[in-house]
């Protein structure tokens, strides 16, 4: 039985709750219940009378008690846990505290704080969230989806636990990443929470010391592989198309020989997205934007280095690409401008054993035949950047100091204003410090990175450091795919939220060197992207055909607003 309906009194027309469960069953639901903000006309007719204090409390004031208690934590791990304690209790409270402190809770919420805590999960698991979907449960899939008490599911988050962040396989304890994501779809897109429905397809674990670990609660067995677990895969999806027709697949945190696989295979088939390839990709590329506007430059007049091409250096790449195609340029041009290295140096294209991925991105033998370099078989980051003349570099590769003194005082002898993107996380693993930047380009650099750091000031000014944080591109771009009812989600559709989030920088931000938008006004943010994917969607034929004017009141609606409605019993309103 569904808990609950949104309704609208037909004479009154006021919006209200239509609830299916009373007492304390209504008080343990933390998608309705609303603690000491019920009205004391709600507690005498649903069954809350004498189940609390006798104060009423406004949601704002319930916002403040909850922020005083999250302060006397003293660790980020204890934050995070403390939040997920409010989140599994009152989510209403929960998102409006999110969304007050989004700039000092984004941290606790999602990264670095929630790579601690799903090395731990299942140490520290006081309450079960979404779904476990396991190869003893697979072919219950339809009664599993059929008992949620949810009324619709519009967006799901999906993991295999098997890339969790850069902390490798973490199996079932990776719950904590589809966890969070919803929490900034709620939070930054605006989605109705009680729409949207974290994933974890717990296939095993190849980590040993989860598997040695009496407290693991996954499933102790080596990860599924080959044809079984793409078998496994087919099920779950057919399972999703079957009860869930309309909703937003969200793939994240899998491995890189299968995020690939999954994304292509299914990017058609069903509404969905990688985050980790393309929602990357698409806010480092609206930072880029920033940059060339700054630089007063097009793409084309720039080069390109992007060093680790997993997932998101892959994802990075294609957005340069389609960027760099939408200037006009042909795919020679374009390979004259992007140098994709990873681990054996440059990708060259008579290389052995490249990764699909990869091979779009290699360089031909014969334009870079007349490079000064000590071994053709394997051509460093530094011999790159000094050959090709590199006048952006962009490292997504986890390793701390690469980007040392050489390199970035060779980049800014190249161009008057670098762009230098450090994006690992966390801090630790970024690929140099913002005051190397600011040291060795003598404060001209612009600078992007994974974790959030504060300007550094000096002799040469005031400089700024944007944080390419996916939560800027994927909550919007899953909205306008929701909102145009696109049957599946394309490039063009991530450029155009690109282009709309550098949009949002203004002429002011610009002169001082920032590249993004300030997230306080995330859910507006949100918005404007939904609008120009929806807008993508509707004129490449996929969206739904209506006005624009029609699209950004359709927008407005679809998010969340945060508040409490008045609650109605089901046996009282029928």
């Amino acid at each position: 039985m569904k808990t609950h309906t949104h309704k609208i009194d037909p004479l009154t027309k006021e919006e209200f709750i239509e609830v299916n469960i009373k007492g304390r069953r209504l008080m343990n639901n933390p998608l309705l219940n609303k603690g000491l903000a019920f009205t004391f006309e709600e507690r005498m007719n649903l069954g809350l009378d004498g189940n609390l204090r006798e104060r009423e409390l406004s949601i704002e004031e319930q916002v403040d008690r909850t922020y005083a208690m999250f302060q006397q934590k003293s660790t980020d791990l204890e934050k995070y846990i403390f939040l997920q304690a409010v989140l599994n209790r009152n989510e209403t409270i929960f998102y409006n505290l999110f969304r007050k402190y989004i700039k000092e809770m984004l941290p606790i919420v999602y990264t670095p704080t929630v790579g601690q805590a799903c090395l731990s999960m299942s140490h520290i698991l006081r309450s079960f969230r979404g779904i476990y979907i396991s190869p003893y449960n697979i072919q219950h899939i339809d009664s599993i989806f059929s008992n949620l008490e949810v009324p619709e599911v519009h967006l799901i988050v999906v993991t295999d636990g098997e890339r969790i962040l850069g902390l490798g396989d973490l199996g079932s304890d990776g719950m904590g990443i589809p966890v969070g994501k919803i929490n900034i779809y709620v939070a930054a897109g605006g989605l109705n929470p009680a729409t949207c429905l974290p994933v974890m397809l717990d296939v095993g674990t190849n980590n040993e010391r989860l598997l040695k670990d009496p407290a693991y609660l996954g499933v102790k067995k080596p990860r599924l592989s080959g044809k079984e677990y793409y078998d496994f895969i087919e099920k779950f999806v057919l399972g999703v198309k079957r009860n869930f027709p309309n909703a937003l697949l969200q793939w994240e945190d899998f491995a890189k020989s299968k995020a690939f696989t999954l994304m292509e295979r299914y990017r058609k088939r069903i509404l969905s997205f990688d985050d980790d390839i393309q929602g990357t990709g698409a806010t480092a590329l609206s930072a880029l934007y920033s940059a060339m506007k700054i630089k007063g430059t097009k793409f084309s007049d720039n080069r390109f280095v992007v060093v680790g091409m997993g997932q998101a250096g892959s994802g990075i790449c294609l957005n340069i690409y389609n960027a760099l195609q939408n200037e006009g340029l042909n795919d020679d041009e374009i390979s004259h401008r992007i140098f994709a290295v990873d681990i054996n140096g440059l990708l060259v294209d008579d290389m052995t054993n490249l990764e699909p991925q990869m091979l779009k991105y290699t360089q031909k033998r014969e334009f870079i035949k007349d490079w000064d370099v000590a071994n053709t078989d394997n051509i460093t980051l530094k011999e790159t950047i000094k050959n090709s003349k590199a006048t952006v570099i962009i490292g997504v590769t986890a390793k701390a100091g690469l980007f040392d003194e050489e390199i970035l005082t060779m980049l800014a002898e190249n161009t008057e204003r670098p762009v230098i993107f450090a994006l690992s996380n966390p801090t630790a693993k970024s690929e140099c410090t913002p005051k190397d930047v600011y040291k060795f380009t003598k404060g001209k650099g612009l600078m992007a990175t994974g974790s959030p750091f504060d300007p550094i000031e000096g002799e040469y000014g005031k400089m700024f450091i944007a944080q390419s944080n996916n939560m800027y591109i994927f909550p919007g771009v899953g909205l306008g795919a929701l909102i145009s009812r696109s049957p599946y989600i394309t490039q063009k559709m991530f450029l155009a939220a690109s282009k709309a989030l550098s949009e949002l920088i203004t002429e002011e931000e610009l002169s001082v060197g920032k590249l993004l938008p300030d997230l306080e006004n995330v859910l507006e943010i949100s918005a404007h992207i939904a609008f120009a994917v929806a807008i993508e969607a509707r004129e490449s034929g996929l969206g739904k055909r209506v006005s624009d004017d029609r699209l950004r009141e359709q927008i407005k609606k679809a998010q969340w607003d945060g508040r409490y409605y008045p609650y109605k019993s089901g046996e009282e309103t029928r």
